[in-house]
C-alpha cells in the first residue's frame, strides 16, 4: 500500500487554530480570534495547492531560469561627446567656480 497522497487528499495535516495562532507568534503578527479561522483555511488552501504542484511529473522537464527565453533590451554602450560646462551649468540653480553650488548638509565645513 503506497503512502503518498492521491490527488484526492490533502497532502498535510489539517491545521488547527492552534498551529495559525503559533505560525503568527513565530511571524510576530497580532491576530484576532476571527482571523485564526479565516486564516486556517487560508493556509490549508495554500498548502493543498502546494501539494497538487509537487505532484506534478516534471521528469522530462528541462530545469529553467525562465518560463520564457529573455532577451538583452538595452543599448550598446557607446561614448558620445559630453554637452559644454558652459551648457550644463546654465541650467543649473546655482554653479560656482565652474561647479554646480548646492546646500551644506550635516552642518559641514567649507
Amino acid at each position: 500500500m503506497s503512502t503518498e497522497p492521491t490527488p484526492d487528499t490533502a497532502a498535510h495535516p489539517a491545521l488547527d487554530r492552534q498551529d495559525i495562532a503559533h505560525l503568527a507568534r513565530l511571524a510576530r503578527l497580532a491576530v484576532t480570534d476571527e482571523e485564526l479561522d479565516r486564516f486556517a483555511g487560508q493556509l490549508g488552501a495554500v498548502l493543498d495547492a502546494v501539494a497538487q504542484v509537487q505532484r506534478a511529473d516534471v521528469a522530462d522537464v528541462a530545469p529553467t531560469t525562465h518560463a520564457v527565453p529573455l532577451t538583452n533590451v538595452l543599448r550598446a554602450d557607446v561614448t558620445t561627446p559630453c554637452l559644454p560646462r558652459d551648457v550644463v551649468l546654465a541650467g543649473a540653480p546655482a554653479a560656482e567656480d565652474g561647479r554646480f553650488r548646492v546646500p551644506r548638509i550635516l552642518g559641514e565645513e567649507a
